[in-house]
C-alpha cells in the first residue's frame, strides 16, 4: 500500500448535510460515520457540549482512488472554525516508522496540536499546522493489511 493524501473538510454543524450532497453527486457509501457521542471521554479534554453529541466526528466516502473525509466542530470545544482553516490534509501512511518521518518533518517549525500516538479508533495518528500555515493528519491504520 502506498501512501496517500486526502482532503479532510471541517463544518460547524453541517458536516452530515455537506457529506449527502457529496454523496448524491460523486455516488457510492460512507465507509464510516461516527459521532462525537461515540467517542469515550478523553483526558484533559473538557465536557462535550450537549449540541455536540450527534455532530459527526468523522466520515468518510470514498471518490475514485481517494478518500473525501470530514468532521464537525463545535466553539468552545474544538479549534476555531473560519474559511481558511476549514480544510486540512490527511495522510495515511504505509506503517509506524513512515508515519513519525512524515510527522517529524511537515511539523518542524510549526505547531503540533496533537502528537503521534495510539488512538481509541486503532490508528496512530497526529495533528499539526505547518509554519506556512497548513492543517496536516497523519495517520497509520494498524488494522489495515500493508
Amino acid at each position: 500500500m502506498a501512501t496517500t493524501i486526502n482532503p479532510y473538510l471541517t463544518f460547524t454543524g453541517k458536516c452530515e448535510e455537506a457529506f449527502n450532497f457529496y454523496k448524491s453527486v460523486f455516488g457510492g457509501d460512507f465507509a464510516f460515520v461516527g459521532r462525537f457521542k461515540d467517542m469515550p471521554p478523553q483526558e484533559g479534554m473538557p465536557p462535550m457540549p450537549a449540541e455536540a453529541a450527534d455532530m459527526l466526528m468523522h466520515i468518510s466516502l470514498p471518490i475514485g482512488g481517494g478518500v473525501l473525509m470530514g468532521s464537525d466542530t463545535c466553539e468552545g470545544w474544538g479549534p476555531s472554525l473560519t474559511v481558511g482553516n476549514n480544510i486540512t490534509i490527511s495522510i495515511n501512511a504505509t506503517n509506524k516508522e513512515d508515519a513519525d518521518r512524515l510527522f517529524n518533518g511537515l511539523s518542524a517549525g510549526g505547531h503540533v496540536t496533537m502528537p503521534m500516538s495510539d488512538t481509541f479508533w486503532g490508528a496512530y495518528f497526529g495533528m499539526f499546522t505547518d509554519k506556512f500555515g497548513i492543517n496536516w493528519m497523519v495517520n497509520f491504520d494498524k488494522n489495515s493489511p500493508s
